[in-house]
């Protein structure tokens, strides 16, 4: 009886913790047992993880793997999905790949920080540019047959190409968008509008006529933008900070086209820009002119919460991509009419907007839901030639279809709904960008909040948060300056790499005897010296001469009266361009035959 009691205590004593192991045990039964059922010993299992968890993604996925398992008979593959919550992937990911278990594919570029991914690509994931330069063999037939598989995507696979690595990481199925999906049902009660305008001021008076308007059932108003801190991101690349664009008149100051966040803060530091610069001060209006009609406190919900408002019928406007426009539909399906419009854009003559905006947003029609391969991978070769089958023409527009997103491959056709989403391929794009790092950044958003929710007026956020960015902001810069320098030698190290490789082929080259073994050598050697060039003069010559001319910007305390920015001219520099031409109009007239 002794052996009995003692079981008994043992059992009250660690009741919890047996429970817990009993649950472990039976899980990876579970588990084991129904990963043997679907990965048989014979069988090439190729997993493939993501974090889409949209409506159709799955299931497009599913029903491409099958059409590919129908075209190799031979094999038995098996292709398994990791479908996992975006607020885990990231975590997830990391383990997966350090504990040497990831999946053979992997959406990658998303849920981590770049510089984490870029670590990523270089340790565990294969290069894949010497594949995506080749034709894809799934394209025959077509007229993309003899075409390099880069080549065939609608943005040239730009969005694959890591400029860090000097290689393509990843190949792209689905090219998204963003535009404002509107509840037609409740725009056509609320304002007898058939279709939303497009018009910057007309817009906003139908907002306005919305906010207005009372619910009879509940009495509560309705809600015009259905917003959060997550849509606000979206809602500012595509339509606010256009307006920004002049800022590169005065602020690019390498020349590459782009205002970078220590390009604005030297822009700052020599006045050539504040925020009474007329496309700042437009950028800052027109932020506050639109969010006055998003839902109270929107800066601390989340994108759930504007989303059920939409749902429910609250609101009549909400900002999204296309990776929402399957839910959206579904959800909205034998309640309400969804209708899916542009940017609002203001008028060339608008007293506010009209000398600021220089045209609609450029869309840069880049690709993502991106798959690399893992090193870890046991079937390279399958999981390459599975990719390849989802990137062809026909498969990429089938899986497509299936989910209800665009094609990422030229001659692809778009189902109607998303026929709104076709890129701007010519206009403008923001050039600000105030995330200088560290307490600058953290400064910024929480007083850009405050302005955004009217706490603090326009002319008082740009004097507190130019104080603060003038002051503090030098070490941040300062800062962002070391890592630079750091980097450098990270990029000689990594330079070394690849001179050695190019060394190594050049010399293959020079020795082998088989002519296709000699061609390949001096292919790779041509690759391998390419990136170094590109590398060494893009990262450690015109960046030293960069940072130095910054420096010196930074560091000089007086301007002449007449300074102006890289694209502008002087006052000076003007009046004598206007005198040449003058002189040169009287000369013409001079020297013409006169006239009876």
């Amino acid at each position: 009886m002794k052996w009995i009691s003692a079981a008994f205590n043992f059992v009250r004593t660690y009741f919890a913790l047996l429970v817990v192991l009993a649950v472990f045990v039976w899980s990876a039964f579970v588990i084991v047992t129904y990963r043997a059922e679907q990965t048989p010993p014979d069988a090439v299992v190729i997993r493939l993880g993501h974090w889409q968890l949209e409506a159709g993604v799955r299931d497009g996925l599913n029903q491409l793997a099958d059409e590919y398992r129908k075209l190799h008979p031979d094999l038995d593959i098996r292709i398994i999905q990791d479908a996992i919550p975006e607020s885990t992937y990231g975590q997830w990911v990391s383990t997966q790949l350090m504990g040497g278990t990831a999946p053979d594919i992997l959406q990658v570029g998303g849920q981590l920080p770049g510089n984490i991914w870029l670590s990523y690509y270089n340790r565990y994931f294969h290069p894949l540019s010497r594949y995506v330069s080749a034709p894809n063999p799934y394209n025959a037939g077509t007229e993309l047959a003899d075409t390099p598989l880069r080549q065939t995507y609608k943005d040239g696979m730009k969005t694959a190409y890591v400029a860090e690595m000097q290689e393509y990481m990843a190949i792209p199925l689905t090219l998204f968008g963003t535009r404002i999906f509107y509840n037609k049902t409740l725009l056509k009660k609320l304002t007898g509008l058939d279709e939303a305008p497009l018009d910057y001021r007309e817009f906003l008076a139908v907002c306005d006529k919305i906010a207005h308007s009372t619910n009879e059932a509940t009495g509560q108003p309705y809600i015009a933008i259905a917003g959060s801190a997550y849509h606000y991101g979206q809602w500012d690349p595509m339509m606010f900070s256009p307006v920004t664009y002049g800022c590169l008149r005065r602020a690019d100051f390498n020349r590459d086209g782009f205002v970078g966040n220590d390009e604005t803060y030297v822009a700052f530091k020599t006045g050539l820009l504040d925020f009474t610069y007329p496309p700042l001060d437009a950028w800052l209006t027109m932020i506050r002119e639109v969010t006055d009609y998003f839902q109270t406190g929107y800066t601390g919900l989340g994108r759930d919460e504007a989303v059920f408002l939409f749902a429910q019928q609250r609101a009549v406007f909400m900002t999204t991509g296309t990776w929402d426009a399957g839910s959206l539909m579904e959800q909205a399906r034998g309640q309400f009419d969804i209708g899916i419009m542009d940017f609002p854009l203001p008028s060339p003559d608008d007293p506010v907007y009209g000398g600021v905006v220089e045209g609609r947003i450029y869309e840069s029609p880049g690709v993502g839901f991106q798959f690399g391969i893992t090193r870890s991978s046991q079937h390279f070769d399958v999981a390459l030639d599975f990719l390849l089958f989802l990137s062809s023409q026909k498969g990429n527009e089938e899986l497509n279809r299936c989910i209800g997103w665009i094609p990422a491959i030229k001659g692809t056709h778009i189902i109607p709904l998303l026929q709104a989403f076709e890129p701007h391929l010519e206009g403008v794009y923001g050039n600000i960008n105030f995330a200088l790092g560290g307490n600058t950044t953290i400064t910024w958003g929480q007083q850009l909040d405050l302005y955004k929710v009217n706490q603090v007026s326009k002319q008082k956020f740009a004097e507190d948060f130019t104080k603060y960015y003038l002051k503090n902001g030098l070490n941040d810069f300062l800062e962002q300056q070391r890592d630079w320098r750091r980097g450098i030698q990270r990029n000689e190290q990594y330079l070394a790499g690849i001179r050695g490789r190019a060394i190594l082929a050049d010399q293959r080259a020079a020795t082998a005897t088989d002519p296709a073994e000699r061609e390949e050598a001096k292919t790779e050697a041509e690759s391998a010296w390419v990136r170094y060039r590109a590398i060494t003069a893009s990262r450690q010559i015109w960046g030293e001469l960069n940072h130095a001319r910054q420096v010196r910007l930074i560091n000089q305390t007086e301007f002449p009266e007449d300074y102006v920015g890289p694209y502008e001219y002087s006052p000076k520099v003007l009046r004598h361009i206007r005198e040449q031409v003058a002189a040169k109009v009287a000369a013409e007239a001079a020297a013409a035959p006169a006239q009876d």
